[in-house]
């Protein structure tokens, strides 16, 4: 993985993301916030998680040294920011995710091939970080299947997110040859 694997993918979640914000957008507060029995409840809390994660991860790779504090301190944060009732509609979480993407780019076009391969602490071993950088894309991925679900569940259409359709678009090295 380097620096260009790691703009692409990043950029890819960017539109990924734009594109079940927009599909939300046709539902109704009342759909948005609907329990469907899944993990996170509602649509609204499966989003909010996606975006706490990218907020959270983000925290986590600006940290020079993260140790128990700090990671009691971010979950509290976690807990207090993105809390779902906090985010009444679409527009309240796309609102959160343009802060989050701000910062998300600024922080993906300082990366460098060097740093990508900067060991960090994860539990009990250490992982680069482009592998965890790698693991946030998949994870903001599985939970947009998710909500694809959901939204069927709520007799609405969720738009594709898959990556083909991204490069095939025009994004991306690959959609020049």
């Amino acid at each position: 993985m380097n620096k260009d694997d790691i703009q692409l993918l990043y950029e890819y979640d960017r539109w990924a993301n734009h594109r079940v914000l927009q599909a939300a957008s046709a539902l109704t507060a009342e759909q948005f916030t609907r329990d469907l029995g899944g993990a996170f409840h509602s649509l609204r809390d499966t989003l909010v998680h996606i975006v706490a994660g990218e907020w959270g991860w983000l925290e986590y790779w600006n940290e020079p040294a993260p140790d128990d504090a700090f990671h009691a301190d971010l979950d509290k944060r976690l807990a207090a920011i993105f809390n779902p009732s906090a985010f009444p509609s679409v527009s309240a979480v796309q609102s959160k995710w343009a802060e989050v993407e701000k910062a998300q780019i600024e922080f993906v076009n300082r990366t460098t091939n060097e740093s990508l391969e900067r060991m960090i602490p994860f539990r009990t071993k250490q992982v680069r970080l482009g592998q965890l950088m790698q693991h946030l894309a998949n994870h903001s991925t599985y939970h947009r299947g998710q909500v694809a679900l959901m939204m069927r569940q709520l007799d609405a259409e969720p738009l594709s997110t898959n990556l083909h359709e991204f490069l095939l678009e025009g994004h991306g090295a690959a959609a020049t040859h």
